[in-house]
C-alpha cells in the first residue's frame, strides 16, 4: 500500500531502537503455525519487515496472513447455530477470510509508513539544531553530531549512523543522510546541501548560507503539507458523503419499505452497516493516512513518568460503573432493548477517558512549557550577545517570561544558584527542571543553552536564531494543523453528534411506522418493516465503529499516530454518541407516538 522502499534504507536498526518481543509478536508467529507451508515473499514487503526492525522475517509475515485467513473463516460459522441464512454465513467467510490475509499482509508496509511520517517531522528541528550549532563554531562535524545527540527519535538516531559510518569525511554523513530519505522529503536534499557549504563558505556569507538552509526545511514542510492537505479535500468528502451520510439516510428510508412491498431481513443490514461499510471506511482511513508526507505528533508520555497514577488500568473501574448506571436507567425509562448495547458503549467510553485523561493532562503541561519558549530564548540570548552570563540571563528570564515556561527558568535558576551545577545540569539533571518534562524542543534548548555557557558571548545570536526558528516552525505547525482541521472536523463531529442523532431518529421512526403500530394500506400485501429492536442495536454497533474509525482518522490526520489521542477522544466520542443516540430515540417515542 505504500509503495517500494529502498533496500539499502531499510537495513538501520537505529531506526527504530532495537527488537521487542511483545505480544504482536507472539499472535504473528502463532498464526504463521497454522500454514506451515514454503511461501515467498515479495521484495517490498522484505524492506518493510526490516525497515520497522521486526523479530520475525518475511515469509512468517505471509505465513501469518494465511494462518489469520483461515481463522477468519472459522469465526463466522457458529452462526448457523442461530438460523441465520447460509447466503450470508458464507458472504460472511469470505469477507473475514480475505480481510485477514490483506490485514495481516498489509500491516507492516502500514506500520513502516506511520513510523517514516512521524519520523520525518523532526526533520525542521534536527536541521534546525545542526544550523544552529553551526553559528556558534562552523563546524559541520560537530554540528552533524550535536543535532543527532540532542535528539531522541527514530531520524536523529539514523543520523547518528550515518554520522559513525563516516567520520573522517568532509561531510560528516549529513548527505548520505539527506539522500537516504530525500525520496520522502525532497527538501532535505538541498537543505543538507547548503549546511555542508556554509561550513567552507566566507564568514560574511556564513551567515545567509545557514539562514537559507533553514528557510528551505521550513518552507518544503510548510510545501509538503499544503500539498497533502488540498490532496485530501476531495477523498475526505467523498468517504463522508458515501461512507456516512448516504448510508445513514438509506436507513432512513427502512421505515418506507413495507409501502413499497420490499422484504427486509436483518442480517442484510448486519453485513451492510456492521461488516462491510466499517471495512470499507477503515480501507479509506489507511488509504489516506499513509500519504500523509510528515506528522508533527505531541510529546509521548511514558508509563513511567511520576506524574502518572500508579496501577493505570485500575481507573477502568470507572467505565464498569457509568456502564451500570446508564444501563440501569435505560432499562428502567427505555428504550429497554438498547439498555446493554448503550450501558456498553458508554461504559467502554468512560474507561477511555479515565485512563487517558492522566496522560493528557501532563502533555498539555509539556505544551505548555513550550508556550512562552521563543520569548525566554530570546531574552536569553539578547543578555548574552551584550556580555550577560547565561546564568545570570536565564535568572532575568525566570523573572519576565510568564506561566509554565517560566516556572521552568525559575527552577533551573533556583538550582543552580543551591548546587552551583552547569547549566545542562540545571535543565537536564537529577534536580533538573525539565527531568520530567518530555519535550523535545525544551531538551534541545537546554542543549544548545549549555554550549552558550561554555561559549559566552559568541552564543548569544545562535539563542536568538533559535527564537526565531521555533517561532516560524510553530508558525508551519499551526498553519498545518488548522488547514487539516477545518477538512477533518466534519468526520469526528458526525461520529460523535450528527451520526448518533440521525441514526436515533431514524429508529424512533421506524418504532413509529412498525406493523405493530399502523395497518398496511389494503394492496400493499404483507410487507413489513424491521422490529424496532434489531434496527436498534445494527445502528448503535454501526456508531460505535464509527467512533472507533472516523475518531482516530480526523486526529491521525492533524497531529499523526497517536494512542494517547485516539483512547481520549475515542472514549469522549463513544460517551456522547451512545447517549445521543438513545435521548433521540426516547425523544422520537415521547414526541410522536405520545402526542399530547
Amino acid at each position: 500500500m505504500t509503495g517500494g522502499f529502498r533496500r539499502t534504507k531499510l537495513l538501520h536498526p537505529t531506526l527504530t531502537g532495537g527488537k521487542n518481543v511483545t505480544l504482536h509478536t507472539t499472535v504473528v508467529r502463532g498464526l504463521a503455525k497454522l500454514y506451515p507451508y514454503d511461501v515467498e515473499a515479495s521484495d517490498d514487503l522484505v524492506d518493510s519487515v526490516r525497515f520497522i526492525n521486526a523479530p520475525y522475517d518475511a515469509e512468517t509475515v505471509i505465513r501469518a496472513g494465511y494462518g489469520a485467513g483461515l481463522l477468519g473463516a472459522v469465526v463466522p460459522l457458529p452462526l448457523l447455530l442461530f438460523n441465520v441464512p447460509v447466503l450470508f454465513i458464507a458472504v460472511f467467510v469470505l469477507t473475514a477470510s480475505l480481510a485477514s490475509i490483506h490485514g495481516v499482509h498489509s500491516a507492516p508496509h502500514l506500520i513502516a509508513a506511520f513510523r517514516r511520517t512521524e519520523a520525518l517531522g523532526d526533520t525542521p528541528n534536527l536541521i534546525g539544531r545542526a544550523v544552529l550549532r553551526m553559528q556558534i563554531q562552523p563546524s559541520l562535524e560537530n554540528a552533524v553530531r550535536f543535532a543527532a545527540q540532542t535528539g531522541n527519535g527514530p531520524l536523529a538516531r539514523n543520523l547518528g549512523a550515518h554520522f559513525n559510518r563516516s567520520k573522517g569525511t568532509p561531510h560528516a554523513g549529513l548527505l548520505s543522510f539527506s539522500e537516504e530519505w530525500s525520496e520522502y522529503f525532497p527538501a532535505l536534499r538541498r537543505s543538507s546541501t547548503l549546511l555542508a557549504t556554509a561550513q567552507d563558505a566566507p564568514e560574511g556569507e556564513r551567515g545567509r548560507t545557514l539562514d537559507r538552509a533553514l528557510s528551505a526545511i521550513l518552507d518544503g514542510t510548510r510545501s509538503q503539507m499544503a500539498e497533502f492537505t488540498a490532496s485530501i479535500r476531495a477523498p475526505t468528502t467523498m468517504l463522508f458523503a458515501f461512507g456516512i451520510l448516504l448510508p445513514l439516510a438509506l436507513i432512513a428510508l427502512v421505515p418506507a419499505a413495507p409501502l413499497a412491498e420490499i422484504q427486509l431481513n436483518i442480517w442484510m443490514f448486519v453485513l451492510l452497516y456492521n461488516i462491510v461499510l466499517p471495512a470499507s471506511l477503515i480501507g479509506a482511513a489507511l488509504w489516506l493516512l499513509v500519504r500523509r508526507p510528515v506528522a508533527f505528533p505531541p510529546p509521548k508520555i511514558e508509563r513511567d513518568h511520576p506524574d502518572l497514577p500508579d496501577r493505570l488500568w485500575l481507573r477502568t473501574g470507572w467505565g464498569l460503573l457509568a456502564g451500570g448506571v446508564v444501563y440501569a436507567i435505560v432499562e428502567a425509562i427505555g428504550p429497554a432493548y438498547l439498555s446493554e448495547i448503550v450501558g456498553f458503549g458508554v461504559g467502554l467510553g468512560t474507561a477511555l477517558l479515565a485512563v487517558y485523561s492522566p496522560i493528557l493532562q501532563i502533555r498539555n503541561y509539556v505544551r505548555d512549557v513550550e508556550e512562552n519558549l521563543t520569548d525566554a530564548l530570546y531574552i536569553v540570548g539578547r543578555q548574552v550577545a551584550e556580555g550577560e552570563s547565561v546564568e545570570s540571563a536565564i535568572d532575568l528570564a525566570a523573572d519576565r517570561v510568564p506561566a509554565e515556561t517560566g516556572e521552568v527558568f525559575e527552577h533551573a535558576a533556583g538550582v543552580q544558584r543551591r548546587l552551583h551545577t552547569s547549566v545542562e545540569e540545571a535543565f537536564l539533571g537529577t534536580y533538573g527542571a525539565l527531568r520530567d518534562v518530555p519535550s523535545q524542543r525544551a531538551r534541545s534548548m537546554a542543549a544548545l543553552l549549555a554550549i552558550a555557557g561554555e561559549e559566552g558571548k559568541p552564543a548569544g545570536r545562535a539563542i536568538v536564531s533559535m527564537a526565531d526558528h521555533l517561532e516560524e516552525l510553530e508558525e508551519v505547525e499551526s498553519e498545518t494543523k488548522r488547514a487539516l482541521m477545518r477538512v477533518t472536523s466534519t468526520l469526528d463531529n458526525t461520529a460523535a453528534y450528527f451520526g448518533p442523532m440521525i441514526g436515533g431518529a431514524t429508529v424512533g421512526m421506524a418504532d413509529m411506522l412498525s406493523a405493530e403500530d399502523i395497518n398496511v394500506a389494503e394492496g400493499f400485501g404483507e410487507a413489513t418493516t424491521l422490529a424496532t429492536d434489531q434496527l436498534g442495536i445494527v445502528v448503535a454497533v454501526y456508531l460505535i465503529m464509527l467512533a472507533f474509525i472516523l475518531t482516530p482518522l480526523s486526529y491521525a490526520l492533524r497531529y499523526g499516530m497517536d494512542r494517547t489521542l485516539f483512547g481520549y477522544h475515542i472514549g469522549r466520542t463513544l460517551v456522547s454518541s451512545m447517549l445521543l443516540f438513545v435521548l433521540t430515540v426516547g425523544l422520537i417515542d415521547v414526541v410522536l407516538l405520545n402526542p399530547a
